[in-house]
């Protein structure tokens, strides 16, 4: 039987968020949606990037997709992880996901570690609760991950605290944790932040070989555009709550179809394309108690015309694989009006 590539790509997908919205109520605007319809997907072995500036709501979006979010946060839509929807799941069950399908390393590893812990009790811990193993088998795995993860002398520094490690360490140590169980899927949150550049490429490194090995799906959160060009298969560009550009990532660099994703691009340090000045948006990422139906972007944008303001803005598909919210997107050209 033939199988379609349709059918093959999908039967591949590990992670998959269909129309994710997440309010929040807040004391002085009530029930404030922070995340808006947001859709996404991640495939055996492929790395995607959700890219914005600080405030657009990428981490909202990773701890949605883990159930990690307040007691005051409310998510609607579809988070399905092999097949299941993670939003149907109890509590106990969503327990059982986290860990040995799903998984996550955060910003600031060292303050996802306790401090009254050794580092390798911390790692055992999550093998024990999801292998059902002894105490010995799983101080065991502990120190295979450490040594898989490239912590020097892993038998002596399983022994350690996290305020004996360094930030890159304790990231490494935050990622044998997260790969302690073997999970499908990999939600890396600004792994690289507070980071030196030489640690950043490291860490960076070790996640692809890691996936490269395990056939992870990976979904990294950051805002640095030159990490996304490293390491992504495809990027999904946020703003103010949305998605709004998603495509492979050379054709995202290469034929960006949205004003912010070419503004973010212009942004970004390049002594030849911006020999004399560097691109700036103007103006700031609305709150969300401002977030409007139509486009979100339009106050920034030099583009924007009344028609942009009127109305709900979809997302529109160019191609076969490149996702657009611009309702002026066949009539405008963005190669060279930026914002300087």
């Amino acid at each position: 039987m033939t199988i379609t590539t349709e059918k093959a790509l999908e039967q591949d997908t590990v992670l998959r968020v269909d129309d994710l919205c997440v309010d929040f109520k807040t004391p002085d605007h009530g029930w404030t949606r922070i995340v808006d319809s947001v859709g996404l997907s991640v495939r055996k072995g492929e790395t995607v990037g959700l890219v914005g500036e600080s405030g657009s709501g990428k981490t909202v979006t990773s701890l949605a997709i883990m159930h990690l979010l307040a007691r005051n946060a409310r998510i609607s839509g579809a988070i399905v992880v092999n097949d299941r929807d993670l939003n149907t799941l109890s509590e106990k069950q969503l327990d059982d996901v986290r860990g040995a399908e799903v998984a996550m390393i955060f910003q600031e590893p060292r303050r996802s570690l306790n401090p009254a812990f050794t580092v390798g009790d911390q790692v055992a811990e999550a093998v024990r609760r999801h292998r059902k193993c002894s105490r010995k088998d799983a101080w065991a795995r502990a120190i295979e991950l450490f040594d898989r993860v490239g912590i020097p002398d892993p038998a002596k520094r399983a022994h350690a605290y996290p305020h004996q490690f360094s930030g890159g360490m304790c990231q490494r140590v935050m990622l044998a944790m997260a790969l302690s169980c073997d999970p499908d899927v990999l939600i890396a949150d600004e792994p690289t932040t507070a980071l030196d550049v030489t640690v950043q490429r490291q860490v960076l490194g070790l996640i692809h070989e890691l996936q490269l090995e395990l056939g992870l799906g990976v979904l990294l959160i950051t805002h640095d555009l030159s990490v996304v060009a490293e390491v992504c298969d495809r990027a999904a560009v946020m703003y103010a709550g949305r998605i709004v550009e998603d495509a492979p990532i050379l054709e995202l660099f290469d034929n960006p179809r949205h004003p912010y994703t070419a503004g973010l691009l212009h942004a970004m340090p390049d002594p030849v394309r911006h020999a004399e000045k560097m691109g700036v948006i103007p103006g700031r990422v609305p709150p969300p108690h401002e977030f409007v139906d139509s486009c979100r972007f339009a106050p920034r944008c030099p583009y924007a015309q009344d028609k942009c303001t009127e109305g709900f803005m979809p997302l529109s598909t160019i191609g076969t694989d490149h996702l657009v919210r611009c309702v002026r997107t066949g009539e405008i050209s963005l190669e060279d009006a930026f914002y300087d």
